[in-house]
């Protein structure tokens, strides 16, 4: 099979004009960005209030490997699917973040055909959002430490900046630094680090700003920026980007960035790719503005959540779903039966490095031991109340009665049902039988729900997230967690959802620890504050904020070659 980007490269985009309009989208809200990706000006909210709105479907995953188990292909293949079938249906993705894209899962945007296009462009700076996220929340950090080094009108305590500074790129060696070197024209010596920019808090506010009009986006965005906790002074008390005067500026690089970018699918479904927040690190979902703006302009919208049902499927009800008035009505659950497999413990797989060639032999009994993940995730997603349809991303060299032990698997957990899936290999056709289920699923009653009370104390709802979704006994806590919690707790910040910073590739904190972990400890060490974004930040077991690359990026293969065209790149 050809590579997605000769796939890519063979593809027919139509103008993203054309793509607008067959939604009706009138030719004033389309910003164009060159012929094939437009931003979305949010002035249709102000126009749209009668239109009556789409249903949101929700696609998250099992636990995925470290290659990824395609649960952005499906997201792209289940919307072109559903236009197949006579039904008018957009994607909702986020945008990638280019750290993955040089370092060595990849970028977002589907792959073989079932992928946005054109893909390079997806993949690269898009239209700056990522960049823009960036230079504003570094502009806060440098007005931060200014305000400090300025004779400290507000007592900030160097000890307890908040803030760090963010780069669009997989840095170890920035984890940790010392700042302020070479005396006092340079500024003041203080030990802080970087952060990777789809952590930082205005990546996650830029995904979670909603409004009814234009001027109510503008204005929730500049009241979030505003609550940013970015320093404490030396009383405990909080002191915020309105503080030090900085959220103004910041808003302001992030006008434009709030409006959605239209892009199309390979079949020429449209796409809005907004916001990058990842799921380990943040909440891992496309911005509320796309969905507001898909739900008014199409009956279906999918949507996909970063990662595994305990990532951001669960972020996406407990967070996502607090943010605005949308509820999905169903949950596709990814699997893949090398990742069944993987979680049988028999195998271990690597990244950048090929699949162990017996992981590829016919063998049911370790597909059904490792169900229990897959299992786990079906019941996780049935806690938010809704119908589960299981995607099982086919792969050449699966077997016959291991896709019949996946189909075991599911219906054994409650799931509503279960599809095969080859929209890698065959586009849309290779989708219309999930798409059938998925439709069918919606008809099911079911009402979203949500896993805790906003009014419950920080530690329960911690709790209920590691019990309930991880299958933890109990949660530890670092001493230094017990005080930042009981420091939130006494400025009023109690009543803030979870976004827990964890591991992808286990349900648990513990990356080893594979299948359906339970009856262990489930360990904080730190945990952060995100005033602006909304929600509070535990970083459980040795979760990092800042990736390193491998000893092999992706980097590393991507080039040009004589012809000026792109190579290796996907």
């Amino acid at each position: 099979m050809k590579s997605s980007l000769q796939i890519a490269a063979e593809a027919s985009p139509r103008p993203i004009a054309q793509i607008a309009e067959e939604l009706a989208i009138a030719e004033q809200f389309v910003e164009p960005y060159g012929r094939y990706r437009a931003k979305i000006n949010l002035d249709l909210l102000d126009t749209s209030h009668d239109r009556p709105r789409g249903k949101q479907i929700l696609v998250t995953a099992m636990t995925p490997t470290p290659l990824g188990e395609g649960k952005t292909a499906t997201t792209i293949g289940l919307s072109m699917a559903l236009n197949r079938l006579g039904k008018r249906a957009i994607c909702t993705l986020r945008q990638s973040s280019l750290g993955p894209v040089f370092g060595i899962k990849g970028g977002g945007s589907g792959g073989g055909y079932s992928q946005v296009i054109p893909l390079e462009d997806s993949l690269m700076h898009l239209t700056g959002d990522i960049h823009a996220v960036t230079q504003a929340h570094n502009q806060i950090a440098a007005m931060t430490d200014n305000s400090w080094y300025q004779k400290n009108p507000l007592g900030i305590d160097p000890e307890q900046i908040q803030i760090r500074r963010v780069l669009d790129v997989n840095d170890r060696f920035l984890r940790s630094i010392t700042i302020g070197q070479g005396g006092a024209q340079h500024g003041i010596p203080r030990q802080t680090g970087f952060d990777i920019t789809a952590a930082s808090e205005l990546m996650a506010i830029l995904a979670l700003v909603s409004g009814e009009t234009h001027a109510a986006v503008v204005r929730d965005l500049r009241q979030r920026i505003g609550r940013m906790v970015v320093a404490f002074n030396r009383r405990g008390q909080p002191i915020t980007a309105d503080d030090i005067r900085a959220a103004g500026a910041a808003t302001v690089i992030l006008r434009n960035a709030i409006h959605p970018t239209l892009m199309q699918t390979i079949e020429n479904t449209p796409v809005l790719m907004h916001g990058g927040p990842f799921a380990n690190i943040a909440h891992g979902n496309a911005s509320v503005v796309a969905d507001q703006v898909g739900l008014r302009i199409a009956d279906y919208v999918v949507t996909e959540a970063g990662f595994a049902m305990d990532m951001g499927g669960e972020k996406f009800f407990d967070i996502k779903c607090r943010a605005f008035d949308a509820k999905p009505a169903v949950v596709v659950l990814v699997a893949t039966i090398r990742a069944l497999k993987a979680h049988s413990g028999r195998w271990n797989i690597k990244p950048g490095r090929p699949l162990p060639a017996d992981l590829l032999q016919e063998n049911p009994d370790a597909v059904y031991a490792g169900g229990a993940n897959l299992q786990k995730h079906i019941r996780n997603a049935q806690l938010f109340g809704l119908p589960v349809v299981v995607a099982l991303n086919a792969f050449p060299d699966d077997h016959p009665s291991e896709i019949e032990a996946v189909r075991e698997i599911a219906m054994s957990a409650g799931a509503f049902d279960v599809a095969v899936s080859t929209v890698f290999s065959q586009g849309g056709a290779g989708g219309e039988a999930l798409a059938e289920k998925v439709l069918a699923a919606i008809e099911q009653a079911g009402q979203a729900q949500f896993l805790y009370e906003l009014e419950q104390p920080l530690t329960a709802k911690i709790a209920s997230i590691a019990t309930n979704i991880y299958g933890a006994a109990e949660v530890s806590y670092s001493p230094e967690a017990s005080e930042q919690l009981a420091k939130l707790e006494a400025n009023g910040f109690g009543n803030l959802p979870i976004c827990m910073a964890k591991t992808h590739l286990s349900i648990s904190h513990d990356p080893a620890l594979k299948g359906a972990p339970s009856d262990y400890i489930f360990p904080i060490r730190e945990v952060r504050a995100s005033i602006g974004a909304g929600f509070i930040y535990p970083i459980a077991g040795d979760m990092m904020t800042m990736p390193g690359l491998s000893a092999h990026p992706a980097a590393e293969n991507i080039d040009i070659d004589e012809h000026g065209q792109t190579i290796g790149l996907f």
